[in-house]
């Protein structure tokens, strides 16, 4: 088996090799032996817990709000204050310091300075944390409607109580591993195509769980790189062989215009590219073109000078 394997949710399509079948572990023991039975660590899905997260920013900030209004209320009351002493403590940290540890009112003003500070550093390393979680790639569906049909099979969950639903809503999961090559044709491949690379299928002993199919990533991912490369070669070639062979200047347009949409869409479509990446190099595509096509050896020549050029009869 390769080194990197991910996991569909689906049945075995067509005779694999079957790993030897080892008795059922339930519970928490057998979700820890599920998670790390992948060599490829994908299965390593999580909760989010996005409501909870949300609340525990809004509770910081409500709190956050409240110290600020005692702030303010303690500034305009230092405004007010006309003495030396006082001057010195807003203008001078050691002085005010010093004055903290005598006067009762200067030591109220540096406990809410230390506790606006503790949680201000709190609710920005929440917001920190909660940026990254959202910003993490999604997990494969493939691999979460395994979890989900794995979790189910034995007809209960395999964890009680308020943790049988963890895995019922994919929007709030998170995967601590996602595949570097996890593009749409990738995932394509992997739904409707899983049968060509299967390499073993498992079933448990007892709970009589359906199989669960294990693929091999890495002939996905030389599977994928092929077709990039048959793609690049038609769309270049392609390109090339039908513009050369085409004397119509109006045929020539059409032809430009057809190719450069349908290099945008395969790389809008198949890869997982950005949207300035794939103006930037659909771009550099039509580019090329238009130089071959207004080269000598392009299929038509196109006269840019406005003049009549006249040939020996």
């Amino acid at each position: 088996m390769s080194s990197q394997d991910l996991e569909v949710g689906a049945l075995a399509k067509s005779p694999v090799k079957r790993v030897t079948p080892t008795p059922p572990c339930k519970g928490f023991i057998g979700v820890t032996a599920k998670i790390i039975s992948d060599p490829d660590k994908s299965t390593t899905l999580y909760r989010r817990f996005d409501a909870l997260s949300a609340r525990n920013l809004v509770f910081y900030q409500a709190e956050l709000a409240e110290l600020e209004e005692q702030q303010k209320g303690l500034d305009d009351e230092d405004s007010k204050c006309s003495d030396e002493e006082s001057e010195k403590c807003q203008r001078d940290w050691d002085s005010f310091v010093r004055s903290a540890k005598v006067l009762g009112e200067d030591q109220k003003k540096m406990d809410l300075a230390m506790k606006i500070r503790d949680t201000l550093e709190k609710y920005h390393e929440a917001l920190a944390k909660h940026q990254i979680l959202l910003n993490t790639p999604q997990p494969a569906s493939t691999t979460v409607k395994a979890m989900q049909n794995w979790f189910t099979a034995s007809g209960s969950p395999q964890l009680w109580g308020a943790s049988s639903t963890i895995y019922s809503n994919p929007q709030d999961l998170v995967a601590i591993r996602v595949p570097s090559e996890h593009d749409q044709l990738t995932d394509f491949i992997t739904h409707y195509f899983d049968v060509f690379f299967q390499t073993s299928s498992t079933r448990s002993l007892q709970d009589g769980s359906p199989d669960q199919v294990l693929i091999s990533h890495q002939a996905v991912a030389a599977f994928v790189a092929v077709v990039h490369i048959i793609l690049a070669f038609t769309l270049l070639f392609g390109a090339i062989i039908s513009l050369y062979t085409v004397k119509s200047e109006r045929a020539l347009l059409g032809l430009l215009a057809g190719w450069s949409v349908l290099f945008a869409a395969c790389v809008a479509l198949l890869t997982s590219a950005k949207r300035e990446q794939v103006f930037a190099s659909t771009v550099a595509y039509a580019a090329v073109l238009v130089v071959f096509v207004s080269s000598d050896i392009g299929g038509a020549s196109v006269n840019t000078t406005g003049k009549c050029i006249c040939t020996a009869g």
